[in-house]
């Protein structure tokens, strides 16, 4: 079989050449721990797959990921960066198209010298802010006023104290269980990217938002936040709770604020508000870089505002002339 062209004027579809139970899409997406990360990489995936075939409705399962040489994945990455999409965001595609590469090289469908040639692909260079915006605290405390002492407002309040006081990811949240809440140390334990696990801690308001949940939720084991139907009946599996996604908590978040009348904010913008407040409160790089599960502390460092104010207070040393017209001759 030749090699799929891509993104041609008048593009055909490579057949399917792979089996599903020998498929890198299939086998990649498997070797992912997160719910969330599968979710996110199919997606990339998928979109990748619609580059190479001009088929807006095709996804990437079957696709003959084994016949692309470096020409092909040049030309992707090309294509992705024509789409008018964030360096960040071309760049998580381009993983993602490394990996099923990969997966194809281990499942022996392609040599080492065409794979290597093949994910030999620079990232897109970028240097941006950190996405997101500010969570002020009065933002927060509207979205726990507009949380009620129903199960879902009680789930929900306890939900914004532990994003904002952990600063957790919105996966890290949705994946939770009961046991890992340690009410004696005020810790929770997170499953994060690439199944690293670390210690993150509560405030004492946010235990007391929590505790209150959970005399709700009971102490059976499970996810920690669950979803709760319009009758305030907790939904389970084998009288288990069962997780949230992390679509629902943005959809609670949303929810929330938008009862409160506040401006949208995301579970990201908790994470960068808690990462800033920490920094300002002079916590040192390290310590915030293990609190919020980066690998890099060059990561951690862009989320710093103090650069950012003592650049803005240099600025207000200046004083602008008082308008008035100049004096003839």
């Amino acid at each position: 079989m030749d090699a799929p062209a891509v993104v041609a004027d008048d593009p055909q579809p490579p057949a399917p050449a792979v089996r599903p139970a020998g498929d890198p899409y299939h086998v990649y997406l498997d070797s992912l721990a997160g719910a969330e990360s599968r979710r996110t990489m199919r997606g990339c995936l998928d979109r990748i797959a619609r580059v190479l075939t001009g088929d807006d409705a095709v996804t990437g399962a079957g696709m003959p990921w084994h016949l692309l040489r470096y020409e092909h994945t040049v030309r992707i990455r090309t294509v992705l960066t024509e789409q008018g999409w964030s360096p960040a965001y071309v760049n998580k595609h381009l993983v993602a198209l490394r990996r099923v590469l990969k997966e194809a090289w281990r499942l022996g469908q392609t040599s080492a010298e065409d794979y290597a040639r093949a994910a030999d692909l620079a990232p897109v260079t970028h240097t941006r802010l950190p996405a997101g915006r500010h969570v002020p605290p009065e933002v927060v405390g509207a979205a726990l006023a507009a949380c009620d002492d129903s199960p879902a407002g009680l789930r929900d309040a306890a939900l914004i104290a532990v994003l904002y006081s952990t600063g957790c990811r919105r996966a890290e949240v949705a994946g939770l269980a009961l046991v890992d809440y340690e009410p004696g140390a005020r810790s929770l334990r997170v499953l994060g990217k690439r199944d690293k696990e670390r210690l993150v801690y509560l405030t004492g308001d946010a235990i007391g938002l929590l505790e209150r949940w959970l005399a709700v939720r009971g102490g059976a084991t499970g996810a920690l936040f669950c979803p709760i139907s319009r009758s305030g009946r907790l939904r389970t599996r084998d009288e288990r709770p069962v997780p949230l996604t992390g679509q629902g908590i943005a959809d609670i978040l949303a929810r929330r604020l938008g009862e409160a009348g506040a401006g949208r904010r995301t579970a990201h913008d908790f994470r960068r508000t808690f990462i800033g407040e920490l920094l300002d409160a002079g916590v040192d790089l390290a310590t915030a870089q293990a609190l919020v599960g980066h690998s890099s502390p060059a990561t951690t460092a862009r989320y710093d505002r103090r650069p950012e104010n003592t650049r803005r207070e240099a600025v207000d040393r200046l004083r602008l002339p008082r308008a008035r017209p100049l004096t003839p001759g």
